[in-house]
């Protein structure tokens, strides 16, 4: 195989380094993680890679994603990721999409392609997305994932191993600067990208990723940003205020530079500096401000703001926020919040580490060429104090598939919701496909079909509310079957009639009674080593590689649930058991 490869020969012999570069390899994702996995399988001899990300690479990506430079801002990141690893290793052959994994033309027989598969996404649904797939084709799946210092990597295969759903996930949510700025379709994008607006204003501008250098193209906002902050000038923040949400809108539609976003913004033409909402009501701060109060709002903060970093607890600080944010909702057509509700997603955000990633992929890359030779995969902790033997690193063996899991078993899933106002397009967006993450679902109830998204004649049922349905409609102790034409997943949903369900804890309109991804006590691992007093606490859950920044809903540490920083590199695991592994 030549000199190049010789130092991988020496080390893990010919026969390995011949199934490394005739193995076909599928890289989801080419951001913190999947920049590094793609450079160390080209440089390890691996020859037929394809990878794929629907995202463009933000200048906030270059202090972390190492294949990207300045030169490559606005461009395809899956595109840029080929070029750059292409020169690392001219033998190997990288094909690139520029897309969305969860388009159709990602098939079943399309993953069934590949020997080996490894994710390095961004957000859950993604990876659940990915994990069906890998399960239908039975293809091999090395997870990875990132929190701050913390990392995960594992394999799942079908049949033999846990899959990513086989366990609930802890109520943790991240977020990539590149869909923040570019492709935002959730309200807590669009916090994020006011708290940056906010760092950008008055946290000394170079540090937020809305910064635009001036000496590579001229920004629409960055001047008039500076002015607004240093002279609070009202006439002043008015001309910023067009310039974020008209101008530089407009001018970012003509570039491209939307394209991958579910919904193409809109500029506000004509944006109104309105009146701010009156203090003096009760309910202020929790009912939706239209557009013009908005604004009001936020040209009020900006003459207010005496803080250089955000807090949540300052109220004009959080009023900038608010305010900023749903005036760019109103840009993507998003739901706007109310400022009770934007201070409670504006919680905690921690950056993404790039060494971390490093290490992850690095491992990830350790777990293919395991996969690809036959070795047997395991969990391993690594501590980062050792055991009283000395030892750092922790192996387990890797958790069965779980019989209640409906991704890889056949399972089930009770809802409750009142039946008689839930419309079955409510159910169909906010459930099943918002929810349980179906692609292509179908919905029978009995021997009858009651929606199904190619059928023209079963779309007529989505206005109806679920217990008007034909076929006796879907009321309390209703079961319908659900289809995944997508990933060729079924799954049984049983509904149960609810009909006071509060609103406020339950905004989606649902509440989950009991998801069967998995029991309550899974069966525990077995911990191979005889140091058991020095594995005394149980490890916190990586829940997502995170790009850039993340959202974090986790309860405060208690004296039953202490907090854990001894986990430096872990590996996801299902709830404490009675003796925890870790």
């Amino acid at each position: 195989m030549g000199d190049r490869y010789s130092d991988g020969v020496s080390s893990l012999g010919p026969q390995t380094m011949e199934t490394l570069r005739k193995a076909k390899i599928l890289v989801v994702g080419a951001g913190g993680i999947g920049c590094e996995v793609l450079k160390n399988l080209v440089l390890l001899g691996c020859e037929r890679i394809v990878t794929v990300d629907l995202d463009t690479i933000d200048v906030s990506n270059l202090n972390r994603q190492l294949l990207f430079r300045r030169e490559h801002v606005g461009q395809a990141k899956a595109v840029v990721a080929r070029e750059v690893v292409a020169r690392l290793n001219p033998r190997a052959c990288v094909e690139a999409h520029h897309a969305n994994i969860k388009d159709s033309k990602f098939s079943v027989s399309w993953f069934g392609e590949f020997e080996v598969a490894a994710n390095a996404l961004d957000n859950v649904d993604a990876r659940r997305h990915v994990n069906r797939m890998c399960l239908a084709a039975g293809v091999p799946l090395v997870e990875a994932g990132t929190t701050g210092y913390l990392g995960q990597v594992f394999v799942i295969k079908k049949g033999e191993t846990a899959c990513y759903e086989c366990f609930p996930k802890p109520s943790r949510v991240a977020y990539p600067i590149c869909t923040i700025r570019s492709t935002p379709d959730k309200p807590v994008h669009c916090v994020v990208w006011a708290k940056e607006l906010f760092k950008l204003m008055f946290g000394g501008g170079g540090e937020s990723m809305l910064y635009e250098d001036a000496a590579v193209e001229k920004s629409a906002y960055a001047g008039l940003a500076a002015e607004a902050a240093a002279t609070r000038s009202p006439a002043i923040i008015a001309r910023l205020l067009v310039a974020l949400f008209e101008t530089d809108v407009a001018k970012q539609i003509e570039a491209g530079t939307y394209k991958t976003a579910k919904t193409t913004p809109k500029p506000l033409v004509g944006l109104r500096v309105g009146t701010p909402p009156s203090r003096a009501a009760s309910d202020w701060d929790r009912r939706e401000w239209t557009v013009e109060e908005c604004a009001g709002e936020l040209s009020l903060s900006i003459q207010d703001a005496r803080i250089n970093e955000f807090d949540k607890d300052d109220p004009a600080a959080m009023s900038f926020v608010a305010a900023a944010a749903n005036l760019r909702c109103a840009n993507f057509g998003i739901e706007r919040q109310t400022l009770y509700a934007a201070k409670g997603i504006a919680g905690n955000i921690i950056p993404a580490i790039a060494t971390t990633n490093a290490v992850v992929a690095g491992l990830q890359v350790s777990e293919i060429v395991k996969v690809l030779t036959s070795q047997k995969p395991s969990y391993t902790y690594c501590l980062r104090d050792p055991t009283r033997k000395g030892y750092l690193l922790q192996p387990t063996a890797l958790d069965e598939p779980q019989p209640g899991c409906y991704a890889c078993r056949s399972g089930s899933v009770t809802v409750a919701l009142n039946t008689e106002t839930t419309k079955l397009e409510t159910f169909v967006k906010k459930f099943v496909v918002g929810n349980l993450n179906f692609v292509k679902p179908a919905l029978d109830l009995g021997e009858s079909g009651i929606y199904d998204e190619e059928d023209d004649r079963l779309s007529e049922n989505l206005g109806s509310s679920l217990s008007d349905l034909p076929a006796g409609g879907i009321k309390d102790g209703a079961i319908v079957k659900a289809t995944d034409f997508s990933t060729d997943l079924d799954l049984t949903i049983v509904v149960k009639h609810l009909p006071d369900l509060d609103d406020q804890q339950y905004p989606e309109g649902f509440r989950i009674l009991s998801d069967q991804q998995g029991p309550s006590e899974p069966k525990k691992r077995s911990l191979r080593s005889d140091d058991d007093d020095d594995v005394g606490k149980k490890a916190p859950e990586v829940e997502e590689e995170e790009d850039d920044v993340e959202i974090l809903e986790e309860p405060p540490p208690t004296k039953k649930r202490p907090k854990d920083d001894d986990v430096v590199l872990l590996l996801e695991e299902p709830p404490p058991t009675k003796k925890p592994r870790l």
